[in-house]
């Protein structure tokens, strides 16, 4: 039995689950809501306050759908309850972030600024403090989406080991390379 598959879910107060009959799981919450499509083979029951995740058999594709619809779903609880946050900073002289609505503007050493038109569901605040680097907070309900995107902003200018420049996860730990050797 995997152990991912069979923990049960909890779920905390003011988020409602419903599942359809076409195996649709639909959680609401005081964040938002989120849909998930669940294999068919997968059971999903509601008992009281806790949900849990079934399978059929132990063949393989079962036991390997099993515990992802589990964190799939335990994820969209989570989501429309707490709500995910991602930070990312920008290192280098001269990069700058700014927010206009769902446009994120970013300065990042290239000729011309780079506009960005995020989601709906992704809330985005930019802070510059004096003598820090700028920093972008990303707030979703959706794990998968705000993961995307930062990790579609991360790709735009990768950290870079020499000097450490580029956009990286507040926390991220890049490793550094020596320069070249000195001269003889």
């Amino acid at each position: 039995m995997s152990r991912i598959g069979k923990a049960p879910i909890s779920l905390p107060k003011g988020v409602e689950i419903s599942i359809s009959d076409k195996n649709l799981v639909t959680v609401k919450g005081p964040k938002g809501t989120l849909e998930q499509p669940v294999d068919p083979a997968i059971s999903v029951k509601l008992d009281g306050g806790t949900l849990t995740v079934e399978r059929p058999s132990d063949a393989k594709p079962h036991r390997a759908k099993h515990g992802l619809y589990r964190a799939l779903i335990a994820n969209m609880v989570k989501g429309v309850s707490e709500g995910f946050v991602i930070e990312q900073e920008l290192v280098g002289v001269g990069y700058r972030a700014t927010t206009k609505g769902q446009q994120l503007q970013l300065a990042l050493g290239f000729s011309h600024a780079i506009t960005l038109e995020l989601p709906p569901q992704i809330k985005v605040s930019a802070a510059q403090e004096k003598g820090k680097n700028p920093i972008i907070r990303l707030e979703s309900a959706d794990k998968q989406l705000i993961g995307q995107v930062a990790a579609k902003l991360r790709s735009l200018r990768k950290p870079e080991p020499y000097k450490g420049k580029g956009v990286r996860f507040v926390g991220e730990v890049v490793r550094r390379k020596a320069g070249k050797a000195a001269g003889k």
